[in-house]
């Protein structure tokens, strides 16, 4: 099973026609059924790690301000709390027994699988935490690629709020977001951990895109349960609200 990562978007986006939309409407059939999905989502920080052993996820409207239909919306999945035992034992996390799926989770998950019947839960990320932590924290969780397990980070490519086009068409992004985007893009296919790892320093225009880290480190945690020497390969590259990436890539 390969890793992903899906940058989520506006929590709007499984309401709007827009690519990226279209594209996680296909990830299911895209990828190999999974026997369960560890969601890493940037929308879940902790001090240190953390999995849910709900054994029935609720759906989290993390989020305000948007069309009433978005909050009558539910994921009803169900949840896996053995293998979130298990991935506890690999990571050290600490168990939460309550957490369920915030829209970082449900919406790529609502749009990939509708169905609902994949086991599915979240594992934390720690903002205050480096790249290089969220990568070493991936590896541990190699060994369930084997088993069908899918990792899938999200978050987003870019995620600079201010800079963000809210009304009218999307113009076409920034300089300072394509530069960004496109050297992400190339930093992942030559799976350079070291250049992901110090993306801060590497990157381009990178405080610009990033002015914290926590969209961006469920990509490291994707890259890492790749395992040593994993590659990735663009999934699906647009733009929405001018400045937004929803780069999204499989690691193998």
């Amino acid at each position: 099973m390969p890793t992903i990562f899906v940058s989520h978007g506006s929590p709007t986006l499984i309401l709007n026609d827009v690519p990226a939309r279209g594209f996680l409407a296909l990830l299911g059939k895209e990828l190999p059924k999974p026997t369960a999905i560890i969601a890493v989502s940037a929308h879940w920080g902790t001090d240190v790690p953390a999995v849910s052993l709900a054994h029935r996820p609720g759906t989290i409207h993390d989020f305000y301000g948007f069309p009433d239909a978005l909050y009558q919306l539910r994921y009803e999945a169900p949840g896996a709390p053995a293998l979130a035992e298990r991935v506890a034992s690999l990571t050290g996390a600490a168990h939460d027994p309550h957490r369920g799926l915030d829209h970082g989770a449900w919406v790529p998950a609502m749009l990939g699988w509708p169905e609902a019947d994949i086991p599915i839960f979240q594992l934390s990320v720690q903002p205050e935490e480096s790249p290089a932590h969220h990568i070493a924290l991936g590896r541990k969780l190699a060994p369930l690629r084997d088993e069908g397990v899918l990792v899938m980070g999200s978050g987003s490519a870019t995620h600079n709020l201010r800079a963000l086009v809210r009304h009218g068409t999307s113009p076409e992004p920034e300089p300072w977001a394509r530069a960004f985007d496109d050297w992400l893009a190339d930093a992942v296919a030559r799976g350079d951990e070291a250049a992901l790892a110090d993306y801060r320093s590497r990157a381009p225009y990178a405080e610009e895109n990033h002015p914290s880290d926590e969209h961006l480190l469920p990509l490291h945690v994707a890259y890492g349960a790749a395992g040593e020497g994993a590659r990735g390969r663009p999934l699906h590259r647009s733009f929405t609200l001018g400045n937004l990436s929803m780069a999204s890539y499989a690691f193998a």
